[in-house]
């Protein structure tokens, strides 16, 4: 069978990243034991990871004419990722995080300023319509305005496009959003903000907000769970599927962007839901044995090593 096309719209952001023996309380300053920056955003991200697991994929995204956005560019050229989609903004800065990593646990504390790719216009959008012609899964994140992303549901439910949304970060939004979604993958946090619930590590919790999701419209739910794995739920049957990272986990930074970049890149594949979950943990669960987002997201030969259909 042949293999699906993926578009990705979404962010780039510029990762400005520290790594200290713990993260700091509020009001205190404490030392980097490292700085270093790279390419991010999650719309970024994502595509990154499915494209180095042997997917084939577009991003759609915009940058900033500046030193970041050229940082990107020659990311995206290194990476042997199409350029068509990403969209130069002349009057808005390249979008940039502020990543602060705690050693001690591998957690990490983020602060985005969105820059360009909050700013998609109208003109942008009928672009990437053009794009959008002749794909089968659309890939959609909320790292930019929501309305552009509204739009581009649309039309890709009009093109019969698989959409999927992973909603980080968590926000409102009118309720015939759902109806635009075929998959929805938050995490605990943004399932619960959505769902106006309490999520946590049990399926009592899980599967109200999974019925809640239903209810919404969706018509598959995963909700991704950190060290605890992943939860799915296909509309008639769940299941939680236990992490598996290989080695020492180092840096949870892009964890959730390396699952969903692994598991659409499944679904490109003709993978089941079932096994697409499975392969989105295996990239995850390689992603964070290495430090960076981006950077750390592993490729298809590493993911087949340790994948098992």
């Amino acid at each position: 069978m042949k293999q699906q096309k993926i578009v990705v719209f979404g962010s780039y952001i510029a990762d400005l990243i520290t790594h200290c023996n713990r993260l700091p309380t509020i009001g205190e300053t404490i030392k980097a034991s490292s700085f270093n920056s790279g390419p991010g955003g999650k719309g970024s991200n994502q595509a990154v990871a499915a494209q180095r697991a042997g997917a084939d994929v577009l991003l759609i995204t915009k940058i900033g004419n500046d030193y970041f956005g050229k940082a990107a560019l020659d990311f995206y050229s290194s990476e042997n990722m199409p350029l068509e989609g990403i969209i130069v903004d002349n009057n808005h800065a390249t979008g940039c995080a502020l990543i602060m990593v705690g050693d001690d646990t591998a957690q990490n504390m983020i602060t985005v300023y969105l820059g360009a790719c909050d700013h998609f216009t109208s003109k942008d959008i009928e672009f990437a319509k053009t794009l959008i012609n002749g794909a089968d899964i659309i890939l959609v994140q909320l790292e930019t305005n929501l309305n552009a992303t509204t739009d581009i549901l649309q039309y890709a439910k009009r093109c019969d496009c698989l959409t999927v949304l992973n909603p980080a970060p968590a926000q409102q939004f009118d309720e015939n959003f759902y109806e635009l979604v075929d998959i929805v993958i938050p995490n605990e946090t943004e399932a619960s903000i959505l769902t106006n619930s309490m999520v946590e590590n049990d399926l009592n919790s899980l599967r109200f907000a999974a019925n809640n999701f239903i209810r919404k419209g969706v018509n598959k739910i995963i909700i991704t769970l950190g060290s605890n794995g992943v939860y799915g739920f296909d509309g008639a049957s769940d299941f939680i599927y236990p992490a598996n990272a290989p080695y020492r986990v180092v840096d949870t930074t892009g964890a959730g962007d390396a699952f969903c970049g692994g598991f659409v890149a499944g679904l490109s594949k003709n993978y089941s839901f079932y096994d697409s979950v499975r392969y989105g943990t295996t990239v995850a669960g390689l992603s964070v044995t290495k430090y960076g987002a981006a950077p750390s997201m592993p490729y298809a030969e590493e993911i087949n090593k340790y994948y098992k259909k």
